[in-house]
């Protein structure tokens, strides 16, 4: 079985999970290549040669124009003849797809990465017209999964696989004891729309009110203007001495693991790799309660979740586990033991290998 993935040279969360799935196939002396639609300021030629010298043999198509992009994708299916090519995230779906019928692939399947993908009437007909020609609609949770139904995507061909991270990024042994952690909260997201940095920081201006000055680091690349946004926000509620701005940073799971806490302040998701990460490296979570988010923890079990742009009720969840210490280490433990059992890149390989075989073999999820 030979497999094409297809995905965003931008390097965003969709582009990690087909290179994972890569790495994994790889691993297990599968026929599988990656390629990468260029992005001209993130497809970075460092980036595409590291996954290279990991042993994934990666392709790289033009992105200038989406016929541009068709017409490459095609030539190399041609070339590679895939029994199967994988189409992550929009809008390359489409156009990963358009060439897979142009160049009679036997299957196609499409894994749809967020809950609030911005279809235009004239793209989500292209994608319901692909959907039908297409083996298997993969949701990154259920949320999305549901959502696709929503949209009209034929139910029986929509199935829901979790992400999963790299589970030895953050080993039992490097697990520093709750006790032992910084009473601080940590955000790991990149500056964007998508993203609610917001709330967290006028969360941190109710806190302050209170008495309560945890530190709150904010870790992540992303837009410049919007970061910029959120240090004059900052600034302007009064805790520019207390909200960190640590842009990108190498060493996430050793910062993740030496705070308490850790918050995802959004406004919508796919199936967020940073909460399961902040699960892994047993903090307490604490996350905004929107589709793709929900149902990633259990709450009250796992990790609370709080109303989407509610500052006071986020604050007020910060302060009670700031002064509740052994109720946020019972949530760290249990959020690192689910992250552990239900999220690997080994358990998310096997799902979509299993759900390839199937494809490969009849034709259907």
């Amino acid at each position: 079985m030979r497999v094409m993935h297809f995905v965003t040279g931008g390097f965003s969360g969709a582009t990690q999970v087909a290179v994972d799935l890569c790495l994994a196939a790889r691993s297990a002396g599968m026929d599988v290549v990656l390629v990468l639609r260029r992005k001209r300021r993130t497809t970075l030629p460092a980036k595409v040669e590291a996954l290279r010298a990991q042993g994934l043999d990666v392709r790289v198509v033009p992105g200038w124009a989406h016929a541009a992009t068709v017409w490459a994708l095609r030539a190399l299916a041609l070339e590679w003849r895939p029994d199967i090519l994988v189409a992550h995230g929009y809008s390359e779906h489409l156009w990963g797809r358009y060439a897979g019928l142009l160049a009679q692939v036997p299957r196609l399947v499409h894994v749809e990465h967020n809950s609030r993908e911005r279809y235009t009437r004239w793209r989500l007909k292209q994608a319901l017209w692909l959907a039908v020609r297409t083996a298997a609609t993969v949701g990154v949770s259920e949320g999305v999964r549901e959502q696709l139904v929503a949209r009209g995507f034929p139910t029986a061909r929509c199935v829901a696989i979790p992400n999963g991270i790299d589970l030895e990024r953050f080993p039992e042994t490097a697990l520093v004891p709750f006790a032992q952690r910084a009473p601080g909260i940590i955000m790991a997201a990149r500056f964007a729309r998508q993203k609610d940095h917001a709330t967290l920081i006028d969360a941190a201006a109710l806190l302050k009110a209170q008495g309560v000055t945890a530190p709150v680091y904010l870790a992540g690349g992303g837009k410049a203007g919007i970061q910029k946004r959120m240090q004059a926000l900052a600034a302007q509620r009064g805790v520019a001495d207390q909200v960190h701005f640590l842009g990108p940073v190498s060493d996430l799971p050793q910062r993740l693991m030496s705070q308490q806490i850790f918050v995802l302040s959004t406004h919508y998701e796919g199936m967020p790799l940073a909460l399961v990460e902040g699960m892994a490296a047993g903090c307490a979570c604490v996350a905004s309660d929107v589709v793709g988010v929900r149902g990633v923890m259990q709450p009250g079990k796992t990790g609370l979740l709080v109303p989407e742009g509610d500052a006071p009720a986020l604050a007020q969840v910060l302060a009670g586990l700031l002064a509740d210490p052994a109720r946020a280490a019972s949530l760290g433990a249990a959020a690192r033991a689910q992250a552990v059992q239900e999220y690997s890149l080994a358990k998310m390989h096997t799902r979509y290998q299993q759900l390839l075989e199937r494809v490969h073999a009849h034709g259907t999820p």
